[in-house]
């Protein structure tokens, strides 16, 4: 085995971060998977980094796809820790070996993840900041205010991925991301997933790294639109495929309901809300299938979704 961690970056037309991002993972192994990008990531990579594995995919695989190439290799390679890193996210310098030490500690955590700031550095990266509510962990942030001993781990329900230190226990465990989740709602799934198989996912305050995302629009969606459905059926699969809460065919119900108002719709002459009703009508009978099969490949332990 590789005590050295490896860092997996999965990039798609990056140049906007990549320069730092690249430079701040100095002295780690770097594995690359690139997106099919078509800006000059690729040959920026090639130039300026020729010691880091680049896998260069002729199609845009989405990120939980991507990283389980890169997560593949590293453990094919040894790695015991595998450290998932965001093309827009920079690390700072001692982080990687804090997160080991205290995953050393507490071999329980199955995914340890530094407090994540924004681009400047000055304050907690906004969504970030919501996963560590009280809800969530009501010790965090009343240890800062109150400027009591910092715990070593906080232990939360759930961090995005932007900075995911995973042991090799973990993967082997859990196995990789559910393809079924092209870009967001795979760390979702993935937490889940890891407390269903008994490890614990948690926050070293005493860490951080740089999440450079401020500037990033949000698209607005209108109704009906396949774009409206894909994030529709995103949020329906992170809601279903968590295997630890039972799945009551609660779609199948739904789906039963919304063509029983495509019918009264119909009937009615109301054609524009009748092609909205098949829409979501179709939708949810895929979603179904998908979630059947997530929950069921999900709850076996092993590698599963990895090629190891």
């Amino acid at each position: 085995m590789n005590d050295t961690p490896h860092i997996i970056i999965v990039t798609y037309n990056g140049m906007q971060w990549l320069s730092k991002c690249l430079e701040s993972t100095t002295p780690y192994p770097v594995v690359i998977v690139d997106n099919n990008s078509t800006d000059d990531t690729v040959e920026y990579i090639k130039r300026n980094h020729p010691e880091m594995k680049l896998i260069v995919q002729t199609k845009n695989l989405g990120f939980g796809q991507a990283n389980n190439i890169g997560i593949s290799y590293a453990l094919r390679e040894g790695a015991e820790y595998i450290f998932l890193l965001n093309q827009d996210a920079y690390l700072k310098p001692g982080c990687i070996e804090r997160l080991i030490n205290s995953q050393r500690k507490s071999p329980e955590y199955g995914i340890l993840s530094p407090l994540h700031l924004n681009g400047q550095g000055d304050r907690l990266d906004n969504y970030f900041s919501n996963y560590l509510n009280f809800r969530a962990n009501p010790d965090f942030y009343s240890d800062f205010v109150l400027n009591k001993p910092r715990k070593e781990i906080y232990e939360v329900p759930f961090v995005n991925a932007a900075g995911w230190l995973v042991s090799r226990k973990c993967l082997e465990t859990v196995g990789g991301f559910d393809p079924m989740f092209f870009h967001y709602g795979e760390d979702d799934n993935y937490c889940q997933r890891v407390h269903y198989h008994g490890l614990k996912v948690g926050v070293c305050p005493e860490t951080s790294l740089k999440h450079d995302r401020e500037t990033r629009e949000i698209k607005k969606m209108e109704s009906g639109t396949s774009e409206y459905f894909e994030n529709k059926a995103k949020s329906l699969k992170i809601r279903f495929t968590n295997i630890n809460k039972p799945y009551l065919n609660e779609l199948l119900i739904l789906g039963r309901k919304r063509k029983r108002a495509w019918k009264k719709s119909l009937f009615k002459l109301k054609f524009k809300q009748a092609a909205y009703l098949k829409l979501e009508i179709e939708m949810l009978g895929q979603v179904h299938k998908e979630v059947l099969e997530s929950r069921k490949q999900t709850k076996k332990e092993g590698l599963t979704y990895l090629s190891c």
